[in-house]
């Protein structure tokens, strides 16, 4: 099936035509059918798997032309929302439809500006959206398309009380779409009083990366992960490479060091202003900075084509994010590789992660790198399910080389 076989309207099909899309994936065959037919829907899958194309070129089919407000989008961070927010324009751009990127960390003016002169599109985040209702000027009242993106993402990040005070102001007789990566149970919470009775979609396995990354784990000891990370840079012909870290401070200053050591680097994070934020990003993706050392702000739903490698400087504590953050390579079905570095301490959330993804990662030492003995060395390695089954994988490390891009 091809994206001329769904029945967009000509300004749409046009719009889908410019942009090259020829086979639908997995998540567009069973949701836009869903949608085009006026069906609430509950869709996730794996990361770089188009679900925006998935909401977005329906909805537009069935707005047909300019009217009220009748669609809104929640997003749960400003990249999110501006990255979506541009899909729309890309897929409408031959339609008279008007739309609105509504978010936080810039002025007021300009968003109530495009208001006032009438939007058929919101895309929001939730925290300036309900600045705006309670200044009143924001009606939800016509909304007849409402999709809650990346809900996995929203949960975690406290949204959930906002998103019912949104939801509440739009019309009880509404189509909704939830769409994410995973859907965790907490979710089956919110389909009570947000959904009626809807498709639900799952692509895959929600737990498992992507086929096409290979991902492998690099144990160090503490103070000698930065000295590690140089090393893999330096030997891993990259194309562009993202840095994830814990914290705020970790981004900057590993920033900093590798700017000291010439790298094109730029680091993201939430105390960044939205106008660094944008830049950031905008340079990362025109090759202007070959390195983007970013917290879990980027781990989620951005579309950043072309990212040959991962590194996670820090383990993740909660498993989901492992997969989404090493998602953000290997995306439209191109290859990619994954390293993470881990300590003694990290240990733990290292297991976490395989218990998750019910498959154990390889543990590889890099050659020729000056090791500090750590009893990380000393793990004994449990396949997962083999917990309390006796077991076991053998004890030790395999050598090699980071992997050269295919």
């Amino acid at each position: 099936m091809s994206f001329q076989d769904f029945g967009f309207i000509d300004a749409v099909a046009r719009g889908v035509q410019s942009m090259g899309y020829v086979d639908p994936t997995p998540i567009q065959l069973r949701a836009i059918p869903a949608i085009l037919a006026g069906k609430d829907v509950m869709g996730s899958a794996q990361t770089g798997t188009g679900k925006t194309a998935a909401f977005a070129l329906p909805i537009l089919t069935l707005l047909k032309e300019h009217g009220a407000c009748r669609c809104l989008i929640l997003e749960p961070t400003r990249e999110l929302a501006a990255q979506v927010e541009t899909a729309f324009r890309d897929y409408a751009r031959y339609m008279d439809i008007k739309i609105t990127l509504i978010q936080g960390g810039v002025g007021f003016g300009q968003q109530r500006g495009d208001l006032q002169s009438g939007v058929d599109i919101i895309v929001a985040t939730p925290g300036r959206l309900l600045d705006l209702m309670e200044q009143g000027d924001v009606s939800l009242s016509e909304i007849q398309f409402l999709v809650l993106d990346e809900v996995d993402r929203m949960l975690d990040m406290g949204f959930l009380p906002q998103v019912r005070r949104i939801v509440e102001k739009c019309p009880k007789k509404r189509q909704t779409m939830f769409f994410s990566a995973t859907l965790p149970p907490e979710i089956a919470t919110m389909t009570k009083w947000v959904l009626t009775e809807p498709e639900v979609i799952e692509i895959g396995g929600q737990r498992m990366p992507a086929e096409t990354i290979t991902h492998a784990l690099y144990p160090v000891a503490k103070d000698q992960k930065f000295d590690l990370l140089i090393a893999l840079l330096e030997r891993t012909k990259f194309e562009s490479c993202i840095i994830f870290t814990s914290t705020k401070v970790y981004a900057d200053k590993i920033a900093h060091q590798l700017r000291d050591l010439k790298h094109a680097v730029v680091a993201i994070h939430s105390n960044r202003t939205q106008r660094e934020r944008v830049e950031a990003l905008e340079g990362f993706k025109s090759g202007k900075y070959e390195v983007l050392v970013a917290t879990d702000i980027a781990a989620r739903g951005l579309d950043i084509a072309g990212v040959s490698h991962v590194i996670n400087y820090d383990v993740p504590s909660h498993p989901e994010d492992y997969v989404h953050r090493i998602g953000r390579t290997g995306r439209a079905q191109q290859v990619g590789d994954a390293f993470t570095l881990f300590t003694a301490e990290e240990l733990d959330d290292v297991r976490s992660i395989e218990r998750f993804i019910g498959a154990s990662i390889p543990r590889l030492k890099l050659e020729n790198f000056e090791y500090t003995y750590t009893a990380v060395f000393n793990e004994d390695k449990v396949a997962p399910g083999g917990v309390g089954k006796g077991v076991r994988t053998l004890r030790g490390y395999s050598f090699g080389s980071a992997r050269r891009k295919r």
